[in-house]
Order: structure tokens, then sequence, then C-alpha cells
């Protein structure tokens, strides 16, 4: 099914080629910038033009004289040097919209080629608490995965966690020094253990200080690598302990992930020589001062110099480029992904880039499978450096998010300090997380941007909390009219422009979530909810519902409902649940 857009552009492209006679003409259909332009704006007559070498003005007239509107378009003009302004027809809009609120569900339509889509998102180290540097991928991946999903695609979760190395050596023998230490006792362990990032403080000041102490650890990891059952065993109740505080934050934020999505690199520990062996078969190897690497002409340093992916180190270890390669051929081969989608710091482009095409030349990801790196920018305190404690402690994620729910319940205190404690509490935990997930994903995530409680938690401009309150303020209207047995109506009419325009806004909503799926861009969802909301409240101030005859009363509570389902459902993509009341 195609999107209002995606039929435009089929029916100017077809009538451009028509005209012109250019079989891989354009319409070029875009959102018009100002009323008096349309609804919508082609611009693909002018490319035409100048390759026939033609009037460019002339060939648009012809174009938009050939027009099948097929009852989409009321009228089409030619302004300035070639432009197409397109003005939908205003009742196929509004059967459109009561199409919509009859079945909520046909808000967002069904990718035309559904794919299998593999995301790479979150990706703690274990070992220790999740801190905020993993609040971007982890949100951002999670929107991802639910904007894919809506649109029907076959969406593969897989958490690469980091659960290997010589940081569980190192673990290992604390935990063994300390149950010496301790007599063996199992209770003093267990609370160690659960300050997880003071145990692995305490674990690296040793390593660091201890030469002993290091060598210790560093058998361990041998013994480890080695599968020695105690060791594994040592292992695996620190993953268990890590996935533990992992998951208590995915709950948190509610995150789609579950532990059947790990993936962590251990699982493909077995496969690493098997790499290593076929890209030595395939001579793409060449050993660099012991270790094992492939040179790709395309990547040189600053001095012209080849860069290298160092595959094997000399010592015989793995590096993350071996498990990622293994990685890709899990996923191209086993999961029969069509698109692969790494959900990663910014600062991992070139690795990302050197991994991809190693990959390429090694044949390890089939030729119609696409590799992409949903790259995103750093978190960033007022001092525009990363953001930490004061002391200079990277923050833990759970901390900043009970930061919030406290912030928000004060402000919900002062704002409605009537309301019972538990209303309280169940409004400043939606608001508090929501503020922190809505105020990241807002932003441009190729950006870096600075954390701000003020304009994190304001009620005025693009924020959760503004939103959450759009859609509690339609709540409202909703429930008070229905106690007065006033019902939305089945059908819409739009009999006037801010009724219009909201309707065109709400119908554009199936328009963005397909280029979402595409672009993985979130922000553009958070922008395009601002404006939702914005024009609900000049429809609501412009356009009385009570004091409206029946009928058109019926009509504007029917669409007051459908910008609330369409709220709701992009809340619900951006992993917000909105409240009933605030």
């Amino acid at each position: 099914m195609l999107t209002i857009k995606e039929c435009l552009e089929q029916i100017l492209t077809q009538t451009l080629v028509e005209i012109s006679g250019v079989s891989d003409a354009k319409g070029l259909v875009i959102y018009a910038s100002r009323p008096e332009f349309g609804d919508y704006q082609a611009n693909g007559v002018m490319a035409v033009a100048r390759q026939l070498r033609q009037n460019p003005r002339e060939l648009a007239t012809k174009v938009v004289s050939a027009l099948k509107t097929d009852g989409l378009i009321e009228r089409a003009e030619v302004a300035g040097p070639g432009f197409i302004n397109l003005f939908l027809n205003t009742q196929m809009l509004a059967t459109k919209a009561a199409d919509c609120l009859a079945a909520p569900e046909t808000l967002i339509l069904p990718a035309n080629r559904p794919q299998t889509i593999v995301v790479d998102y979150s990706s703690p180290n274990l070992a220790k608490e999740m801190h905020v540097g993993h609040l971007r991928g982890t949100i951002i991946g999670d929107s991802i995965v639910r904007i894919l999903e809506a649109l029907g695609h076959c969406v593969i979760r897989q958490n690469h966690v980091g659960d290997w190395g010589t940081q569980f050596g190192m673990l290992i023998a604390h935990m063994n020094s300390l149950s010496a230490d301790e007599g063996q006792n199992e209770n003093a362990v267990a609370s160690n253990l659960s300050d997880l990032e003071g145990f692995y403080r305490a674990a690296k000041q040793r390593f660091d200080a201890e030469p002993a102490f290091a060598d210790e650890a560093r058998a361990y990891v041998v013994k480890l690598q080695q599968g020695d059952p105690e060791c594994l065993a040592a292992w695996q109740r620190f993953i268990d302990e890590s996935l533990r505080h992992c998951e208590e934050v995915y709950e948190l934020l509610s995150v789609s992930l579950r532990r059947s999505d790990l993936r962590a690199e251990s699982f493909y520990n077995n496969d690493l020589p098997e790499i290593v062996k076929e890209l030595s078969n395939k001579e793409l190897l060449t050993e660099s001062d012991g270790a094992q690497c492939v040179f790709l002409e395309e990547f040189t340093g600053k001095d012209g110099s080849p860069l290298p992916v160092i595959i094997q180190k000399s010592d015989g270890g793995y590096l993350y480029a071996s498990t990622d390669l293994a990685a890709i051929r899990y996923r191209s081969d086993k999961l029969g992904a069509d698109r692969v989608l790494y959900v990663v710091d910014a600062r991992q482009s070139l690795h990302f880039q050197q991994v991809f095409a190693v990959a390429r030349a090694a044949g390890f990801v089939r030729q119609d499978c696409q590799l992409e790196h949903i790259a995103y920018g750093t978190m960033m305190g007022e001092d525009g450096k990363p953001f930490k404690t004061r002391s200079g402690d990277t923050v833990k994620l759970r901390e900043l998010l009970d930061e919030s729910v406290t912030r928000a319940l004060n402000l919900v205190t002062e704002k409605n300090p009537q309301l019972a404690d538990n209303e309280k509490q169940l409004i400043s935990r939606t608001v508090g997380i929501a503020a922190v997930k809505y105020s990241d994903l807002s932003k441009n995530r190729t950006s870096d941007y600075i954390f701000d409680w003020s304009s994190m938690l304001s009620f005025e401009g693009n924020t959760a909390p503004y939103l959450l309150y759009a859609y509690a303020r339609i709540q409202s209207v909703l429930r008070r009219l229905q106690e007065e047995s006033v019902v939305p109506g089945r059908t819409i009419d739009l009999l006037v422009p801010e009724e219009r325009t909201l309707a065109i806004k709400i119908l554009q909503f199936a328009e963005l979530v397909r280029q979402l799926g595409e672009d993985c861009y979130p922000n553009q969802l958070c922008l395009y909810l601002y404006e939702l909301s914005g024009l609900f409240m000049k429809f609501y101030e412009s356009c009385p519902i009570m004091k409206a005859g029946a009928d058109v009363r019926a009509s504007r509570l029917a669409l007051a409902q459908l910008t609330a389902e369409t709220l709701k459902k992009g809340l619900n993509l951006l992993g917000i649940e909105p409240l009933q009341r605030m």
C-alpha cells in the first residue's frame, strides 16, 4: 500500500516520463514549505528541462495539463521557474482520516517489501554496571527496532555484550582472594558483588598496583579460555550479576531487549580460528610485527601509509574486528539478514568501515545484505566534555534515571499537590524516564548534545512533559464530553483550514514512519509529534467543540481522538507510554 506522498510521486513521475520521454525522470515530490504553495510540491521538472534544454515552466505546464489526479489532487499549479504546487482533494483527506479513526492500525502502513533486519544495539560491557555512555545506543536502537517492527519487518535484536577478556581474569582473581580472606563466606562475597561497579574498581586498582595479582589474573584468563570448569563457573556468576543490573535498567527504560537477544562475544569464540584460516586461504592476511592483519588499499593514514585491520595479535589473542567478522558471517548466513544495523558510537566509524570492507572482500556477507553503521554522538556535560559526576567518575545510568524520577516527583508535587501519592508516583516515574529518553531521542543522533535538566523537564517546547501533557489534555476533553454523552463521530468533515491542516499532518505520519525505517533518525519523529501537538492546540483554540452543532461537534471530537491515537503510536515508537491524566 502506498502513502499519499508515494502516490503523488508515482503520478508525477509517470506523467513527467510520458510528457518528456525521459525514462528515468523523477517527480521529486516534497512537502510544501508554505500553505500558499499547496500541500506538496513537485520539483522534478527542473532537472528534466535542463537535460532536454527546454523551458522548465513550459514543460511544467504540459505536465500539469496531463495529470491524472485519481481523486487525490484537487488542483495543481505551476509556480516560479517550473515548480508544481499540489493541492490535495479535501474530501479524500476527510475519508482517509475517518478510515484511520475506524482502524487506528492503518496510521502506519506496512513496508512494501518486508525484510529480515538484524539490529545490534545496547552492547554493554559485562562486569560493570551500565553508565550514561550506554544510554544513547540502548534507546536509539530500541526506537529503531520498534519502528521497523511497526513497518512489518522481521526484526532480530542482538545484544553484542562484551563478556570475554582480561577483565574477567582480574575479577575472578579478586573474587577468589575475597573468598579466601573471608573464610569462604558466601554472603560476604555476594554482598561485594551487589555493588558491581565498586567490585570492578577494587579489582582494577589491585591489577594496576600489585604485579603478583596481575600475573594471577592473566593466568585465570588462560584457564578461562581453556575451559577450566571453576573459572567458567566464576565467569558465569559475573555474567549473571551483570545481566541482572542491565535488565533492571532495561525494565526501567521500557527497552524491549530480552535475555534471549543476547549474543555475547563469547558466542563467537570458537569461530575465530576459522575466521583467521579463511582470511589466510583467501590471501588477505599479512603478518605485521607478529600480528595477523588485513590491509585494504582504500584505508590509509594521513601520511599515506596503509591502515591495518588487526585480526590476531602476536600472542595469539583476538580483537574486536575478529569477533565482528564472525558476527557478520553469522548474521548474514545463519540469520538470513537483508540488513544489519549497528547502533554504535560514532567514534567507531573507521572500525566499522574497515570491518565491513574486510567482510565483503572475504565473502563473509552475502552481496544482497546491507551493513549499516547507525552512528550516534556523545552526551556532554555543561562543560562540553563527556557527562561525568563532579568527582570525575562515570555516571551510573540507574542513578541518572532515579535522579530524573525524583526531580519529576518534585515538579508534579509542586504543580498538583492535591494528587494522591500513588498517582504522583506513577506520573513522576513516567515523566522522569520519558524526559531522559525524549531529550536524547529528540537530538540528531549523529550530534553531541549538552545534558540539561531544566530543558529536559520543561512543560514548554519539544520535550516529553509537553507531549505527555498534550496527550493527557486530549484525553481529558474526551472524558469530559463523554460524561455528557457526547461521543466522537464516525465521519470527519474538514470545514475550516485548521481542521484540514491537522488531518494532513496526521495522514503524513505513515510517510514519516516509512522514512524512519530507511534512515533511522528518531529525532524526526520527535519533531513530528511536537508539530502535531502544536497544530492540535491551534485547532482546539480555533474550532470550538461544545459550542458547535451536533454534527460538527462529533466530527471535531473524532479528529481530536485521531490526534490522540497518532500521538500515542508515535510515543510508543519512542518507547514511551503516555498517561491518561497529568
